[in-house]
């Protein structure tokens, strides 16, 4: 079974990440922030700062991304996965550099947190040549439908909702039940979505 998983919010977990780089740079005070990504962005916006955020983005994506954590049970997921002779694949968009601030290359940034979290590697359950970072969602669904995967998981339904075969099984990774009324086949958590694809 050929697996594609998508990266950023489901594999790699921002719920702290941009607090802590919103502090590191300088941007939030230490109180009054809501963690998460939208806490700051509303803060940050409320503030009249919307450049701010988007350049902080960019940042997390970016060197920030040491303060990004895998969701819980990712690696022993992926391990368990591998196991079992499934083909694991990460195929996610994320352009090559921000829309503001310093052009760090989001897509080496990605390659870099993959293997420091132990997920890429010689014995890691992927191997560096079955990373694909696209810089568009047309790019990346059109890579996972030519890898031939059978399973694609993604955070975003419209993305599952793009032009995959029939036959592919799409899998929504919901952590936090914000889409309880989908269509899609839903997940939220890494020791779940293994348990799921194992039986099947």
């Amino acid at each position: 079974m050929r697996v594609g998983l998508d990266l950023d919010n489901t594999i790699a977990c921002y719920d702290t990440a941009f607090h802590a780089a919103g502090r590191e740079q300088g941007l939030i005070p230490a109180e009054g922030v809501r963690s998460g990504k939208s806490g700051v962005r509303d803060w940050l916006h409320a503030q009249g700062r919307q450049r701010d955020f988007t350049r902080l983005q960019g940042y997390v994506y970016g060197p920030g991304m040491r303060h990004t954590e895998l969701y819980p049970g990712v690696l022993d997921a992926m391990r368990a996965l591998r196991m079992a002779g499934c083909e694991l694949w990460v195929v996610s968009h994320r352009t090559r550099v921000p829309f503001e601030g310093p052009a760090y290359d989001l897509h080496e940034e990605a390659r870099s947190f993959l293997k420091a979290r132990g997920l890429v590697g010689e014995a890691a359950p992927l191997a560096p040549d079955h990373v694909f970072l696209e810089e568009t969602k047309d790019a990346k669904v059109a890579r996972a439908c030519a890898l031939g995967c059978d399973v694609f998981v993604d955070d975003l339904p419209e993305i599952l909702a793009m032009a995959f075969p029939a036959h592919t099984r799409r899998i929504l990774f919901d952590p936090l039940g914000d889409h309880a009324g989908s269509e899609y086949e839903r997940v939220g958590a890494w020791p779940d979505l293994a348990r799921a694809l194992l039986a099947a």
